[in-house]
């Protein structure tokens, strides 16, 4: 049977991530979704998503495929249900597809024709961009436990104060010295050829990816996973870093959420919470307005490529799109678009040319090349949000 993960209703709740890569490379918890769903069917899998992030990221078609839609999380529940579909088959939850079953070529418009079944069992779904930090909890537990399953973690080392040790699992490779890791209230995952620096303070549920460091005296509070080869220090509260990506000093990081190629300025700080501890609202790209989250705690969703110089700080519930630098004092506005450049005393479109010189540069450092690939998806970042910069 082929896999083919699809991007599903939810794609354009989960911009800016989504700008730069399909819904199943997003990472909550210790995994992206397409590894969760690679390690539990045994199986590659392909994509089906916007048509500028084909060429990076392209689908895959046999005989027979089953399609799944990749803002649900899998379990072993929905795993046995989903590889045992067959032709005409589809599994739902109340209106929502899972997954289903079509032959080489078939793109049916409705399900009608289609075998019902219904799935009761809990399920966690990615839908907007703040369950990415809010259910990130639930999410390590998850990948803890399928990653670790009749393995042996490395010995804690005798500096190493614990709480929960039992609950504490870590990779070869893994540095970590005169640090304190309490996993009472969740697991600690400490990937392969990690570091965790001196005098670092760590609360699970954490997660800590493969070739990524934690800075001297660094204090995070989980339930916050470490993408790889990222690099954090200061305070660290509830939230993701899908990878490669910097918050290397002092300052306030919390429930929020940075893509990829990232770099967070020394003392720059989010606010969580509003003064008057009243609902978040963040910039809807469906509406092109400001939506209620539901949430009192919200911090900063940083898209793939964006930077912040030192001291910069942001108010509750701000959206920094793809490519973009933001610097000086004072707060910039909840909503940035894609490639400006500035900060509270405005902003001007950063030009592609700088953009993409800056994006070769940083690639390399970490030994990897801007690809043609990579320029044309970002041109078409740029295209497409032209209307939200005001130069």
């Amino acid at each position: 049977m082929n896999y083919i993960l699809f991007d599903g209703p939810h794609r354009n709740n989960l911009l800016p991530f989504t700008y730069t890569r399909p819904v199943a490379d997003i990472r909550v918890g210790i995994l992206t979704i397409r590894e969760k769903w690679e390690s539990y069917l045994e199986y590659t899998t392909t994509t089906v998503t916007e048509n500028y992030l084909s060429e990076k990221f392209p689908m895959v078609e046999m005989d027979d495929n089953i399609m799944i839609n990749a803002s649900y999380l899998p379990n072993r529940e929905i795993t046995a249900v989903v590889k045992s579909l067959t032709e005409n088959q589809a599994v739902f939850i109340g209106e929502d597809v899972i997954a289903f079953h079509v032959k080489e070529g078939e793109s049916p418009e409705d399900f009608s024709s289609f075998e019902a079944i219904e799935f009761e069992g809990d399920i966690l779904k990615i839908e907007n961009t703040w369950d990415i930090f809010s259910k990130n909890g639930s999410a390590i537990e998850d990948d803890f436990n399928l990653i670790t399953s009749d393995r042996k973690s490395e010995a804690i080392p005798a500096t190493v104060n614990t709480i929960n040790a039992q609950n504490i699992f870590i990779e070869k490779g893994a540095k970590l010295n005169f640090v304190t890791l309490n996993a009472e209230n969740g697991p600690i995952y400490i990937g392969r050829n990690t570091e965790i620096m001196e005098g670092s303070v760590i609360r699970g549920p954490f997660a800590l990816c493969p070739n990524a460091t934690v800075k001297l005296a660094s204090k995070i509070y989980g339930p916050t996973t470490i993408g790889p080869h990222s690099k954090v220090g200061g305070e660290v509260n509830n939230s993701v870093i899908f990878g490669y990506s910097n918050k290397g000093h002092d300052g306030f990081l919390g429930n929020s959420v940075l893509g990829e190629w990232c770099n967070i300025g020394a003392d720059s700080n989010n606010s969580n919470l509003k003064n008057n501890y009243a609902e978040v609202r963040l910039w809807d790209y469906n509406t092109e307005g400001f939506a209620k989250t539901g949430l009192q705690f919200c911090g900063l969703m940083m898209g793939d490529h964006s930077k912040c110089g030192i001291n910069t700080m942001f108010n509750t519930g701000t959206v920094v799109g793809v490519s973009s630098n933001i610097f000086g004092s004072g707060f910039p506005r909840n909503f940035v678009p894609s490639f400006s450049w500035g900060g509270s005393k405005g902003f001007v479109t950063y030009k592609t040319n700088k953009a993409y010189e800056v994006a070769t540069v940083v690639m390399q450092r970490r030994g990897l090349e801007f690809s043609d690939i990579d320029k044309a998806i970002l041109d078409h970042v740029f295209e497409d949000t032209q209307k939200f910069r005001r130069d």
